[in-house]
């Protein structure tokens, strides 16, 4: 352990590093409760998504732990599983097939990207802005989508209202997880999302809300979602953009992830580089191409890492912990399969609050940086698209800074991205 992890080194010790992951794992183990559901949304089966969100957490947190040596840990992406389900299939029209897909070879082009060094080029190439408010536009779609599922928000007369939330139903359970959940929140309860999702399906159960799912406690089969590739119709330039909108997000969702846990961990080096970030990076794109071999949306970094990072973890057995911890979650489906989206809608709602943070770091005051951001977040959530969201952005920073004169803010990434988006509006 002492040779392998190096814990001396960085100062910690296996009491401290297994303590860090299991905090890690309680943090983001509410994931196999969402993904399932937001992806059962576009028609796949639940159970199967379970079984590939549990074992593509396992695979990608354990190569971060035995490649890269870092306490992070990776399961499906918050975020990227609802544009996957939201925007590709429910919005877009595509088949849940197509967009396992495009994840495979968002995947595949991860590897080659990282092993060429492209990806930590292409990160330092684009507008800090323009990140943080990807980040705090998916925050938004993330919470709408926790208030559409549980019923607080509904269709209306004005396109959207405040649902039934007096009357005992998911709606009025939703309200009671939220405030619960929040209060875990202010409270700092390790594991606050988990353990007020478990919380709110215990009130739905004399609400009438929580139902046992029953079955085996045996892992769900693999079968109906495993290697179920859809190819037709990749060469179009709309499944282009799906693929690069999941690359984009994906990226500045682990490079930001890496960037914060470093830094809370004092594991930034002198010139700002991450130790072993390569590896870091290729174990997530090695998780996302075997998450969607397996059957999920893109595998990536998560910001619940930084749990496991505060409670002392700085190794690689931290991660390798939060591995194990979700090799034994899969046998444990039918507990978490009885969970009802009124329980889960307020963790939705709490992890998009939970990404606005990089939002404070945008300038609003100067309007060629803070209008970019401001219609990126907006129109992320009113088009119910984070394709377009992001195209809106783009196009408005390089407009500006083009008018403004300011070309030292213009890189040739940026540019490019706003011609490929120009095209997308006119081709559509």
């Amino acid at each position: 352990m002492e040779k392998f992890f190096k814990l001396k080194e960085r100062s910690t010790d296996i009491r401290t590093e297994v303590i860090a992951g299991a905090t890690t794992f309680l943090a983001m183990a509410y994931i196999l409760i969402i993904n399932p559901a937001i992806l059962g949304e576009a028609g796949m089966d639940r159970g199967a998504v379970f079984t590939a969100t549990a074992l593509s957490a396992a695979i990608a947190t354990a190569v971060m732990a035995l490649l890269a040596n870092l306490p992070y840990a990776l399961a499906p992406g918050m975020g990227l599983n609802a544009f996957f389900a939201y925007t590709v299939v429910l919005g877009m029209g595509y088949s849940w097939e197509t967009a396992l897909a495009a994840v495979f070879i968002e995947g595949v082009i991860f590897i080659l990207l990282t092993i060429f060094n492209v990806r930590e080029a292409i990160i330092r190439s684009i507008p800090p802005v323009l990140r943080n408010a990807i980040s705090g536009g998916l925050g938004l779609f993330i919470a709408f989508i926790g208030l559409q599922n549980a019923g607080i928000i509904t269709a209306g007369r004005h396109l959207v209202e405040l649902g039934d939330i007096t009357s005992i139903g998911p709606e009025l359970l939703a309200v009671i997880g939220l405030v619960l959940t929040a209060a875990l929140l202010v409270l700092k309860v390790r594991g606050a999302l988990l353990i007020g999702i478990a919380a709110t399906a215990l009130l739905g159960i004399p609400m009438g809300v929580t139902a046992w799912h029953g079955g085996s406690f045996l892992p769900p089969s693999l079968s109906p979602t495993f290697c179920r590739f859809d190819f037709n119709g990749i060469f179009s330039f709309e499944f282009l953009i799906i693929v690069f909108t999941f690359l984009f997000v994906d990226m500045f969702d682990t490079a930001g992830t890496l960037i914060g846990c470093a830094t809370e961990a004092g594991m930034v080096d002198e010139d700002g580089s991450i130790p072993n970030a390569k590896e870091a990076l290729f174990a997530d794109a090695v998780g996302t191409t075997v998450g969607a071999i397996l059957g999920t949306s893109t595998v990536t970094t998560t910001a619940e890492s930084s749990t496991g990072v505060i409670a002392g973890g700085r190794t690689g057995l931290t991660a390798l912990t939060a591995s194990a911890l979700f090799l034994v979650s899969l046998f444990l489906s039918p507990l978490f399969l009885s969970i009802p989206a009124a329980a889960a809608s307020p963790a939705l709602v709490i992890v998009g609050f939970s990404m606005m943070g990089p939002v404070k770091r945008i300038d609003f005051s100067e309007p060629t940086e803070g209008l970019p951001a401001f219609l990126c977040m907006l129109m992320m959530l009113l088009s119910y698209s984070v394709s377009d969201g992001m195209m809106f952005g783009i196009l408005s920073y390089v407009v500006m800074k083009a008018v403004s004169r300011k070309w030292e803010s213009l890189s040739i990434p940026t540019v490019v991205l706003a011609l490929i988006f120009l095209l997308k509006l006119f081709v559509e």
